[in-house]
């Protein structure tokens, strides 16, 4: 006959605290299973029951019964386990950790093999301490601030164009995408087979760039795009020329455009001027991102630029012809969903780092 069990009882909270346990989906199958037997101890079931119910053994079942009784929700948790004590010297830990933000001489970063030989512990050690401390000097992350003095006025000019579209009007974001390269790899590579990769080789031959306009209708994600051999006003002028002749009259014309010289050249401006229906929006320097054209440039070059190879400049071409002519059937819609509060906020916390990084470059 098995002993007599402590009466378990669970308040209203712990109640609600274990039944949304269970139900998270986040929560570990482990921390569910206990939770699960600590309901089920409160309900008045034997540990046999209990045990059967949830395919486990008494001794489970009694184990987590007991640490609830002694411990509460706490008990659930995994108790700490005693390990091994570290060998490592604490003068040897605390350089593996405090000099990786001083790059050795005549190098720009450690690796875990010269920190290793410089720390005296072993390579093992190292990246278990950089791990462990969420310390990645293998790692780098581009940023780039834009210093323009009217930021802020030109980028809400462009994100109302975004969250508020005007009316009897289209938003084109518009930019040219320069120097695709017709590169032919030397080797055929092997084809994607079910257990293999694609291959293909690392060496190519250059045959040319073409250069292609773009404008990206952000209410309907369809493009009008025009090839040309260079990007000079010319050819940004015959472009827009292009664009009036495809918006139906009486349209409102809003374009997104970065700050290149050549959409601002004097005869661009002035035939403008004679077109008034078009209306110019020109992203903040160093502020490419926001315009909606470069998501599809990276689509591009992805989908057909980079993986292709091409044996002149006029096949490069006929395969972004014939991909925008598929695209266009059904376009895919870029749309804008960032608050510009928060984006605004990250600008100015990133702006407060880079100054505070530059005082301690001077200092040094």
């Amino acid at each position: 006959m098995s002993r007599p069990k402590l009466e378990l009882t669970t308040s209203r909270e712990q109640t609600a605290e274990l039944q949304r346990l269970i139900a998270a989906p986040a929560t570990p199958q482990k921390l569910v299973r206990r939770a699960q037997i600590v309901l089920l101890a409160a309900a008045a079931r034997d540990n046999d029951e209990i045990a059967s119910e949830l395919k486990t053994s008494r001794v489970t079942v009694g184990l987590w019964r007991q640490r609830f009784l002694d411990f509460g929700l706490a008990g659930l948790q995994e108790a700490p386990r005693p390990g091994r004590p570290s060998t490592s010297d604490p003068a040897k830990v605390r350089r593996v950790l405090t000099e990786v933000v001083q790059p050795p001489k005549h190098a720009k970063r450690w690796s875990c093999r010269t920190m290793a030989r410089h720390s005296g512990l072993s390579k093992a050690t190292v990246q278990r301490l950089w791990r462990a401390n969420e310390l990645k000097p293998h790692l780098t992350r581009t940023f780039k601030l834009s210093n323009d003095p009217l930021f802020e006025t030109k980028f809400w000019d462009v994100i109302g164009l975004y969250l508020n579209p005007p009316t009897q009007a289209v938003v084109l974001c518009c930019d040219e995408k320069s120097q695709c390269q017709a590169l032919e790899r030397s080797q055929p590579g092997l084809p994607l087979k079910q257990g293999d990769i694609r291959t293909r080789t690392h060496d190519y031959y250059r045959h040319g760039t073409v250069t292609l306009f773009a404008a990206l209708n952000y209410l309907n994600g369809k493009i009008i795009a025009e090839r040309a051999a260079r990007h000079r006003h010319q050819e940004w002028l015959g472009f827009l020329k292009r664009i009036e002749a495809e918006v139906p009259e009486g349209v409102a014309v809003h374009l997104i455009l970065d700050n290149y010289a050549t959409h601002k050249h004097p005869r661009v401006r002035a035939w403008l001027a004679k077109r008034p229906r078009f209306h110019l929006h020109f992203t903040p320097t160093s502020a490419s991102w926001m315009n909606l054209v470069e998501r599809f440039f990276r689509d591009l070059s992805e989908d057909v630029v980079l993986p292709g190879s091409f044996a002149s400049v006029q096949e490069l071409a006929d395969a972004i012809a014939a991909y925008l002519a598929e695209r266009n059937l059904k376009p895919k819609r870029y749309e804008w969903r960032a608050d510009g509060k928060a984006i605004l906020e990250k600008i100015q916390r990133a702006r407060e780092a880079l100054a505070r990084q530059l005082v301690v470059s001077k200092d040094c």
